[in-house]
């Protein structure tokens, strides 16, 4: 199935150039030097910097890549490939939802190519985050909540099956997902979600055996 975006945010079928998905200014999210992890303002917006902040701190400590990594991308790619989906992602929440693992079609594919970063306000994986368990939308449409996406607009997304990247100290990492064009059936939803479970751990625990620093 070939998929014919109209979004300038996305890339022409013709064109093999990779662009980033819809993202918004960096500025929004209210980082600054002389903003502290250790001070506790209320305000979502305050709370959002400090959990920011405290994984980062978490992600250096630990030794883990915020770029682009072949493990990561291996993870999503088998992740992907088992759930029968055409894209896997590895994502860590940093100033934007950051795709170190990603698998997609090929370029000449037809279908819309993704880049490595997104606003953290788009998609599903914000929900993940704050619910810190799986998601599984075998049909994105099949509820209003979930309906109302500009992924959905953007991408032609119609399936998605999330899961949390939670540290043993409590702190959420990210999240692991895959998305496609196509819905599902809802008989398959619950070995979907496990699926994506299982990447989440297997990701959790390449995380583990990081170099600590």
């Amino acid at each position: 199935m070939s998929y014919q975006p109209n979004d300038p945010y996305l890339v022409p079928q013709t064109v093999r150039a990779t662009r980033s998905l819809p993202r918004r200014n960096m500025r929004d999210i209210g980082l600054g030097p002389s903003v502290s992890a250790d001070v506790a303002v209320p305000g979502p917006q305050d709370q959002q910097t400090t959990e920011l902040a405290r994984r980062y701190e978490l992600l250096e400590r630990l030794g883990v890549p915020t770029a682009t990594s072949r493990d990561f991308d291996e993870l999503a790619r088998d992740m992907a490939t088992q759930a029968g989906f055409l894209y896997g992602f590895v994502n860590l929440f940093l100033e934007e939802q950051t795709f170190v693992g990603l698998h997609q079609p090929p370029a000449d594919s037809g279908y819309v190519i993704v880049g490595r970063t997104m606003s953290r306000d788009h998609g599903w994986c914000p929900e993940v985050m704050a619910r810190k368990k799986a998601l599984p939308l075998h049909d994105v449409h099949a509820s209003p909540r979930f309906s109302g996406n500009h992924v959905v607009d953007a991408v032609g997304i119609r399936s998605y099956f999330g899961a949390p990247l939670i540290h043993d100290s409590g702190t959420v990492l990210g999240t692991v997902c895959v998305i496609d064009p196509e819905k599902r059936p809802l008989s398959e939803a619950r070995r979907l979600r496990d699926i994506v479970i299982d990447a989440g751990a297997q990701v959790m625990d390449h995380i583990a055996h990081a170099p600590v620093r």
